[in-house]
């Protein structure tokens, strides 16, 4: 992939309550800040990609065909596919592949998300559209709902490895250190190891704030050609390796602690030719404090169990660890629109291989950095998707 395309553009939108503006509002705000981050316009671009976050979704095929009346772009290469939070991992390494065989030029990536604005909590499997999956009549009676089953994953780890609560608050801990510095993160006060644990108790072993943030707002990337690139003056930043594995329950035997992100991050470094300690910055899917634990296990940044030695004592801090992650907050104190925290964990990325990150916790350097997502739940089924960047 290294070389076949590369991000032009990225954009965060600044917005985390977004009671004066709609979902394709949003959609269109991030589709603008990108494309004038790259130097670009809306008539430039050939290919849009975008998942079930764009509005008239439930109208099967509207919803795209929709926003692209919406935005006034006339793609040549449409791509819609779904994985949730992981879905935007994916689509950038669609849309390099895409590029490279030559079906776009300039290719839009959006996201976006108004779930604070809407009152709307994370779907349970009691919720109208899980309740239609074929598994449903055999999972509800049990309530499975989002938190419980992470803190399932949680309790597991604790039980197989004797991870502590406090090793899991470090993550929160890290999380608000880097959010300190980010004036639009939702949480932006430092918190302690005891400020985890005395936050109240939502599914046990997990607190309030084990747990991340729901807000608004959005994000949208735009990956062009290279002789466009070249054009445009703009950090070459190009994808070099990515993976995309689905994990389910496989009729009731799978490992807890093993998620999809163990086959997708082998295929991501075996592409790129990389190994975990070549890694400069991380971008880890953080919907809960366990979740980040895993994704380093399963991604080989440490052994498996050795996760909670690994956060302990303030090592995923910029700075202070060998690896940062999540140097915006992260979902933990930033941002996570939408329910999906994907798009803003990319945009994290390149904000670090461009050295554009607030200078309080910029890598010095950075040339390597891993974007990795979720797209369901750990515990159950779900999508994985990570992608690795490279600065040339």
């Amino acid at each position: 992939m290294r070389g076949k395309a590369y991000i032009a553009g990225a954009y965060e939108h600044p917005t985390r309550h977004a009671t004066d503006r709609s979902l394709a509002q949003l959609h269109a705000d991030v589709a603008r800040g990108a494309l004038e981050d790259a130097g670009l316009s809306l008539g430039d671009v050939d290919g849009y990609f975008c998942a079930s976050d764009v509005p008239g979704w439930a109208a099967p095929g509207v919803g795209p065909f929709s926003m692209v009346e919406y935005l006034g772009i006339q793609p040549r290469h449409l791509d819609t596919t779904e994985s949730w939070g992981s879905s935007y991992m994916h689509q950038v390494a669609q849309a390099a592949r895409a590029i490279a065989d030559g079906r776009c030029r300039v290719a839009l990536i959006t996201q976006a998300g108004r779930p604070r604005a809407e009152r709307q909590r994370p779907q349970s499997s009691a919720s109208a559209p899980a309740y239609s999956a074929c598994e449903a009549p055999f999972e509800t009676p049990y309530g499975a709902a989002v938190v419980n089953l992470y803190a399932m994953c949680a309790m597991r780890h604790q039980y197989e490895h004797g991870t502590t609560a406090e090793q899991l608050a470090w993550i929160k801990v890290a999380a608000s250190h880097h959010a300190q510095h980010n004036p639009q993160a939702m949480l932006r006060n430092v918190v302690t190891v005891e400020d985890v644990l005395s936050s109240p108790l939502i599914a046990a072993p997990l607190r309030r704030l084990d747990c991340c943030v729901i807000s608004d707002g959005g994000g949208a990337l735009v990956l062009v050609h290279p002789a466009i690139a070249r054009s445009l003056k703009r950090p070459l930043i190009t994808p070099i390796g990515s993976g995309y594995a689905i994990n389910h329950l496989n009729g009731g035997y799978f490992d807890l602690l093993t998620s999809g992100g163990a086959q997708s991050g082998a295929d991501a470094f075996s592409e790129a030719r990389l190994t975990p300690g070549d890694i400069d910055y991380a971008s880890l899917y953080d919907s809960f404090t366990i979740t980040v634990l895993i994704q380093l296990e399963n991604l080989g940044f440490c052994a498996p169990g050795q996760g909670g030695a690994f956060v302990a004592d303030g090592k995923l801090i910029s700075g202070v660890g060998p690896l940062a992650v999540n140097t915006d907050g992260g979902g933990l104190c930033n941002n996570h629109p939408g329910h999906r925290g994907g798009m803003a964990r990319l945009i994290e990325a390149v904000r670090q291989l461009r050295g554009e990150a607030h200078p309080a916790v910029q890598r010095p350097h950075c040339a390597l950095a891993l974007a990795h997502g979720t797209g369901g739940l750990l515990g159950s089924r779900h999508g994985s998707a990570t992608l690795i960047l490279e600065r040339l």
